[in-house]
């Protein structure tokens, strides 16, 4: 795939993107002369640097935020993330979490996602992963066919009923959300709030846009596909 990309398409793309780390002679093989500094740095160093800022950090939120900006280009002004990374570089985002796994899974995982989950709507920049609501019903094959991977070997959803003990969190959670609503007063009032502004769906409706998922999923990805089902309140629905 990264034959495929090339110049500021490849520096955009958290899976493929070295920032700094290229070398020269990836820099002209992929067209990136002029779009990054002429300093040539190793992972090690970039590594360093960036758990230097985010140590920089005493509220653990912004430490989660510094973290996704660098895996998945989750941007806010709140971050200074360094300029050596355009937007993201994920593998640069695992080797900082394996190398550092004490100290940053507390800050990925529990307790700090859970605070980031409460509080999506204010800080979302940008999606990650599949949206599918109620308006999508009688539509979901074509959605899937809209997610840009065709290798899908596991799909993590979730319809955000109950996240974390934290209660019904709407679609503000996982990989593939499945929006039905919700019953959270709280986010149905949060002007920042990104999802169905309705109440819960249940019964017949609720089963039939399950049913329909589960059968796209089986239709795009083949039946050896993983669903790992997450969260949901009513978990036999999807049996």
């Amino acid at each position: 795939m990264i034959n495929l990309l090339s110049g500021y398409t490849l520096l955009r793309d958290p899976q493929y993107n070295k920032g700094l780390a290229f070398t020269e002679k990836e820099r002209d093989a992929h067209y990136l002369r002029g779009l990054l500094p002429p300093t040539v740095i190793s992972q090690q160093l970039q590594e360093k640097q960036l758990m230097n800022n985010i140590r920089q950090y005493q509220v653990p939120l912004q430490k989660y935020m510094a973290m996704m900006e660098l895996q998945a280009g989750f941007s806010t002004h709140h971050v200074k993330i360094t300029q050596h990374e355009i937007e993201t570089n994920e593998r640069l985002f695992y080797k900082l979490l394996v190398d550092n796994v004490e100290e940053l899974l507390p800050i990925v995982y529990t307790p700090t996602v859970g605070e980031a989950c409460q509080k999506y709507g204010s800080i979302f920049k940008r999606p990650q992963g599949l949206y599918i609501s109620l308006k999508e019903k009688g539509k979901i094959l074509e959605v899937l066919k809209n997610w840009p991977e065709r290798s899908i070997q596991v799909i993590v959803v979730t319809d955000g009923e109950r996240i974390l003990g934290l209660g019904d969190l709407g679609c503000q959670c996982l990989p593939i959300t499945i929006d039905v609503g919700t019953n959270n007063e709280n986010l149905l009032n949060d002007e920042f709030y990104i999802g169905l502004r309705q109440k819960r769906t249940t019964g017949q409706e609720y089963s039939e846009l399950l049913s329909e998922f589960m059968a796209a999923v089986k239709q795009n990805y083949g039946e050896k596909v993983l669903v790992q089902v997450v969260n949901f309140k009513q978990v036999f629905m999807m049996l």
